[in-house]
């Protein structure tokens, strides 16, 4: 299936209302809709609470914001009995913990080119949740592995209900963290984070997608089981052209960009609209070109998004990107001849 810039969203929108979000998201203007993380409603909304709901001993700390686990003190018998038997009905997402996500699902969305989901990848989701020490239970070998498979499980239970939707469907693995590998703050090898976000994306049955809203080693992840990289075109979209060999073969095995080219905070929107948005891309495009990839192959394989998630704009403004993605969308197409 070829791309051609089609629109979707990262997660999070600034609504308490559900069915209001889910009204923006279907009225036409986003080619593969999402259901909607609301971080408004509460802590009980965070990607890292929706993912990590049904990790043995947790305690969600909604007014520290912070999930803590007493690693000498948990019972992993049920999980691991879910997992070993592939359960996947015991990784059911709450509607506690996914008002967005149960709202979506009423909806039909059977006609859009796909649809989205999300969960958390397993090294930003490890390195959230700390023991009472403060330490990130990543560094737990046990638990590190219960995380990795919590992790596949819920993008498991996932995939199967928005497959009832619609026949194409995105998994998004948000990965914050990855922009800390290398430094003090995430002492995990190379080699392990590879190994660990594979092993979180065998899911079958859809498209898989890696979202960092930052700078990082993109070889590496190029090197990980993606379809799909999402990035923040907007501030580092020049960083990917400084690795045109394996950029290339991640396009050339069918590998898709997902440019995270409107702006997700209201300074941005407020000083972009559709031409400079439009500029800053095909700028972005000359850079990769200039390095021997194909400029037609790259459109075909491009998807755009926000830079990352819209919980922190105004309602207004969710609306001006939406109308900013459409029209770079429409432009983009325009100039490439595509449908």
């Amino acid at each position: 299936m070829d791309w051609n810039f089609s629109t979707t969203l990262i997660g999070s929108l600034p609504y308490n209302d559900p069915k209001k979000a889910l009204d923006m998201i279907t009225d036409g203007r986003i080619s593969c809709p999402l259901w909607p993380q609301l971080p408004s409603l509460g802590y009980s909304e965070s990607m890292y609470v929706q993912t990590g709901e049904h990790l043995p001993g947790i305690h969600i700390d909604g007014d520290g914001k912070k999930i803590i686990v007493n690693l000498s003190d948990y019972d992993p018998t049920d999980v691991y009995t879910a997992m070993i038997t592939e359960d996947i009905d015991y990784f059911a997402h709450s509607e506690e913990h996914h008002k967005g996500l149960y709202e979506f699902l009423k909806r039909d969305t059977s006609k859009f080119k796909a649809v989205k989901g999300q969960v958390t990848g397993p090294i930003s989701e490890g390195l959230q949740i700390q023991d009472d020490s403060g330490r990130a239970a990543i560094y737990d070998e046990s638990y590190s592995e219960i995380v990795r498979k919590a992790v596949n499980m819920t993008a498991r239970w996932q995939v199967r209900e928005l497959s009832k939707k619609n026949d194409n469907v995105i998994m998004f693995f948000d990965e914050p963290s990855l922009t800390l590998l290398g430094s003090p703050f995430a002492s995990i090898s190379t080699e392990d984070a590879v190994a660990w976000m594979n092993e979180a994306m065998d899911v079958p049955g859809c498209l898989k997608a890696i979202h960092c809203c930052g700078n990082t080693d993109w070889p590496m992840v190029f090197s990980t089981c993606i379809d799909i990289l999402s990035f923040d075109a907007y501030s580092y979209a020049h960083t990917l052209a400084m690795f045109p060999y394996e950029l290339n073969a991640f396009l050339k095995r069918g590998g898709i960009l997902s440019w995270g080219i409107a702006p997700s905070s209201d300074e941005g929107i407020e000083i972009e609209n559709v031409d400079t948005l439009v500029n800053l891309l095909e700028m972005s495009i000359d850079k990769m070109e200039a390095k021997g990839i194909d400029r037609n192959m790259i459109a075909k394989q491009s998807m755009i998004t926000p830079q990352c998630g819209l919980g922190g704009v105004s309602e207004e403004n969710v609306n001006k990107v939406f109308d900013l993605l459409q029209g770079v969308s429409e432009k983009m197409k325009e100039r490439y001849g595509l449908e």
